[in-house]
């Protein structure tokens, strides 16, 4: 009986709360019957008391909560992290009545240039498409979860909708993952993102226009011409769109970059110093960023994205760069991307 009530009280003991955000309100939910209150751990003041095992409060806007749910003696049982960031989407992010693109998934596991991986992708194909004109296309890093209709981002949403109202061209979409090693788990962060995300040079252009564009161009016909096609990604997915329009200029011409990885990891801090001394490039970009981005010893994304700003100005290049208050992420991208996509092919009719 002893034994027992010894596993019964380290169960309880153990029991662990969950905590989540949506829109400016912070829930937790503990079945501790121990836990009464939920203090924030920087100031040391009591958010409020658990009702039922519940609370819920209201925040201001990008704002991180360290918080700890403690007992009536004030012990501290439990810890975590809260972040406070929404955004409201306009109706370009939203199933509208036009026509709906079709997505397909796919595999590419034989790979030269990244020897071993094998990686997801989905192709887009917007309802207007026909084989007889060649499609623009917009690539986009990290791409499936990029696809969802339910995401942060929804780009095939706000493609069908811009497409519809003429906004963009006709563009086929390839949403496509980094590389995962054969030996990863499922659930197993791809382990080659950072080495083709990261790394400066040409190797994941030639990966785009050597292997995936070609296999995709099997069964679609994509516009040749560089202004028609454009490559969006997002913290290290950012980086690597700039990158391959920099190395591939007579490919890729449109960049979309959200809080992009400009920072001392594999060569993305040289980017500025590169673009004001070397010869202009004609490329079009545009960038997001924020001052709660990430601080840390590769550097600060606030800042590198700041400078990449200021030398994309002093080059003279077709840039915008908005800079507000989100976090490391892509929410802000999801709620900006109409706006964003508007932007980058503002003339394509010309």
């Amino acid at each position: 009986m002893k034994r027992f009530l010894v596993i019964l009280l380290c169960l309880v003991g153990n029991m662990s709360a969950k905590s989540w955000t949506k829109g400016l309100m912070v829930h937790w939910v503990s079945k501790n019957p121990s836990a009464i209150s939920v203090f924030n751990e920087k100031t040391g003041k009591r958010i409020g008391d658990l009702k039922n095992g519940r609370l819920h409060q209201l925040f201001e806007n990008f704002q991180i909560i360290e918080w700890s749910i403690r007992d009536g003696d004030g012990k501290v049982l439990e810890k975590g992290t809260a972040k406070v960031e929404s955004y409201e989407y306009s109706k370009d992010s939203m199933l509208q009545q036009v026509p709906q693109g079709r997505v397909t998934q796919h595999i590419w596991n034989e790979s030269e240039i990244y020897p071993e991986t094998e990686r997801e992708y989905l192709v887009y194909v917007p309802a207007q498409y026909s084989a007889s004109k060649p499609a623009a296309l917009m690539v986009f890093q990290d791409g499936p979860r990029h696809a969802d209709p339910n995401g942060n981002l929804r780009a095939t949403t706000v493609m069908d909708n811009l497409i519809a109202n003429g906004e963009m061209p006709v563009t086929l979409g390839i949403f496509i993952n980094p590389g995962r090693f054969k030996d990863q788990g499922l659930k197993e962060k791809p382990r080659n993102r950072s080495v083709e995300y990261d790394s400066l040079g040409d190797t994941y252009a030639r990966f785009l226009l050597e292997e995936i564009i070609p296999k995709v161009e099997k069964s679609y016909s994509i516009s040749d011409d560089p202004k028609m096609r454009g490559i969006a990604g997002g913290s290290s997915g950012g980086i690597c769109a700039g990158t391959v329009c920099w190395e591939k200029p007579q490919s890729f011409r449109k960049a979309l970059i959200w809080v992009g990885t400009f920072v001392d990891i594999r060569g993305g801090h040289n980017y500025p110093p590169m673009i004001r001394k070397m010869e202009k490039k004609p490329i079009r970009a545009y960038l997001l960023a924020g001052q709660n981005d990430l601080d840390n010893k590769y550097g600060s994304w606030p800042l590198a994205n700041k400078q990449m700003a200021a030398a994309l100005n002093y080059s003279d290049y077709d840039y915008h760069f908005h800079y507000g208050k989100c976090f490391h992420g892509s929410k802000a991208a999801g709620a900006k991307l109409p706006e964003m996509m508007r932007w980058l092919w503002r003339d394509w009719k010309k």
